[in-house]
């Protein structure tokens, strides 16, 4: 169902690199595709307005909250396994041992993960990502970059999105059917959570577009530095632009061009 999707998203992200870090030139260096991105993100609106987001209000209204509850924690739990290898792979070994606790307890005494005990004991949920993975050890992260369907991203972010998905709980199911109606349930709940905050950006922006990208780079500046992001004055040489990169790699920083303009409501 989503394989056409992924290969015309790696295709974009693909022509981006190759257009994007060649140079970096214009009115922001992080985001030297925004023509295209813009085009892109006009497409994801259209797609948002006719589908995603009629589907994901009726979700809200017809689902009793202690439902959509439990399958948001359901998904949540699948996203602990994933956590869980990206957290070894970046050698932070009390996260990873916390994630494979989460997943134990909430796949045994959780019912699946419907019920989150692992969060009523006080175990904290750390989310890890390929993407974050990729940037722990030194890859940069190249343009910034809108995705269809998938919305904001990176280069970067992009390889790590499809491996992710690749490699999700769901997706090693054996019936198709199973993978599409559990991928679509999950879309849907997603887009339900976030109806809110989609609604204040369009209504409060003058430019959702660049309150969004910046919204989602220092997200992932947050992501990556575990909460805890260099200042402006960490910088070696604050006027010369660097990549995005991991926070453990000697000769590595962030660019000062790279950090957002716009606050973002981070939500785990």
């Amino acid at each position: 169902m989503l394989g056409w999707r992924f290969r015309l998203g790696l295709a974009i992200a693909a022509l981006m690199l190759l257009q994007g870090c060649a140079s970096l030139k214009g009115p922001d260096p992080t985001d030297p595709l925004e023509p295209l991105n813009r085009q892109v993100t006009a497409f994801n609106d259209v797609a948002d307005d006719l589908v995603l987001r009629p589907v994901a209000v009726i979700y809200g209204q017809y689902l009793p909250t202690v439902v959509r509850k439990g399958i948001g924690n359901f998904f949540s739990n699948q996203s602990d396994v994933l956590s869980f290898f990206n957290s070894l792979a970046q050698l932070k070994l009390e996260k990873a041992a916390k994630n494979a606790m989460r997943v134990g307890i909430n796949s045994t005494l959780g019912l699946g993960g419907i019920i989150d005990w692992a969060s009523e004991l006080k175990i904290d949920k750390h989310k890890e990502d390929f993407g974050q993975t990729l940037a722990f050890w030194g890859v940069s992260s190249g343009p910034y970059v809108v995705l269809p369907f998938f919305g904001p991203s990176t280069v970067r972010d992009s390889f790590g999105l499809y491996v992710d998905i690749k490699t999700d709980v769901n997706q090693q199911l054996a019936d198709q059917g199973s993978r599409n109606f559990l991928t679509v349930l999950r879309l849907t709940d997603r887009r339900e959570r976030y109806l809110n905050l989609s609604d204040a950006v369009r209504q409060a922006s003058l430019d959702p577009y660049t309150f969004t990208r910046d919204a989602y780079l220092q997200k992932r500046l947050n992501d990556i530095f575990d909460g805890n992001p260099p200042m402006l004055d960490d910088f070696d040489d604050p006027d010369k632009p660097a990549p995005m990169a991991a926070p453990n790699q000697p000769g590595t920083s962030i660019s000062p061009e790279s950090l957002p303009k716009a606050p973002l409501p981070i939500k785990p």
